[in-house]
């Protein structure tokens, strides 16, 4: 009887091995896994950024009232052109943008040349630069105010007192309000843009300096022919997003000028759009007025690119 039973078990047929997944199939699994990995990405964009684009795009040629929403074409557009504050917004808006880059594009690359040269209290001093990045805006402003106050008892007519220099009304002088307001942004962001530069300078290759300075090459020889060039795709990325973000400067003119300023010196667009939206109850109007400013950002930001050199 074993005998049998060892027969047959040394006479059955052993078990099928299941085939392997053809080629197709797993690449199959393997664009699904990623697309999976893709879609909150994708739903998310599609319900916090497109969806609202086109919802202000819809709102731009439509106003409600009282419930009822009619399609009107242009007309907030051409209500907006006729606007009194419409003309003085996009001048402060594109004076605060170009007084940004004159200042806050240009120091914190030298701040971080400067820190990157150093040798003892790296850390420490990045950890000071970065300290005003930790604040949160609005506290921010509100030191800048206080600093501000046009009387000697601010900071900053204080200073310039006691050395015997003229002061200023700062924020509430229509010469001022926008170099004011410049300043105040470029301490609150400038920490950002240094670790960003400090990230791209060590990334340099050594070597690059050490034959530079055989060649007999000084601090700016090596500054303008290696450091420049090395870090040229950071320095046109930075460029591309700090014009965006002056151009929808808010919070620096709602907070240390109270929002217009003296004769609508601080007005920027996007705070004219906070008016027109929040104040005036004009949706369709401020929705215009974002659909503008998105279309001048749309379009530098595609220039740019076009314009700007090609990277390697």
């Amino acid at each position: 009887m074993d005998g049998a039973v060892r027969l047959d078990s040394a006479v059955r047929p052993a078990r099928a091995i299941p085939k392997t997944q053809s080629l197709w199939q797993r690449r199959l699994v393997h664009n699904l896994t990623g697309h999976g990995f893709l879609a909150g990405a994708v739903v998310c964009f599609a319900v916090f950024s497109w969806y609202p684009m086109v919802r202000e795009f819809i709102m731009s040629f439509q106003r409600t009232r009282r419930g009822v929403t009619t399609w009107v074409g242009w007309d907030n557009y051409v209500r907006l052109w006729h606007d009194p504050s419409f003309a003085s917004a996009w001048r402060n808006t594109a004076m605060f943008t170009l007084l940004a880059l004159v200042i806050g594009y240009a120091l914190p690359f030298f701040i971080a040349v400067l820190l990157n040269e150093l040798r003892h209290a790296r850390g420490y001093l990045r950890a000071v630069v970065y300290l005003p990045v930790m604040l949160p805006p609005a506290s921010a402003l509100l030191l800048f105010r206080y600093a501000y106050d046009p009387s000697d008892a601010g900071i900053f007519n204080h200073l310039l007192h006691a050395v015997h220099l003229p002061t200023s009304q700062w924020v509430q002088s229509t010469a001022m309000t926008t170099p004011s307001l410049v300043i105040a942004a470029t301490w609150m962001n400038v920490g950002s843009s240094i670790l960003v530069y400090l990230a791209a300078l060590q990334n340099i290759p050594g070597e690059l300096y050490e034959a530079a300075e055989l060649d007999g090459a000084g601090l700016l020889r090596r500054l303008w022919h290696v450091t420049v060039p090395q870090t040229r795709l950071i320095l046109s990325l930075m460029f591309l997003l700090q014009v965006v973000a002056t151009m929808q400067v808010f919070i620096e003119p709602l907070i240390l000028a109270g929002g217009a300023g003296v004769e609508d010196s601080a007005t920027s667009v996007v705070y004219l759009m906070y008016q027109h939206a929040f104040k005036q109850n004009d949706l369709n109007g401020a929705a215009a007025l974002g659909v503008m400013l998105m279309v001048v950002l749309a379009g530098f930001s595609v220039a740019y690119a076009r314009l700007s050199p090609k990277q390697d």
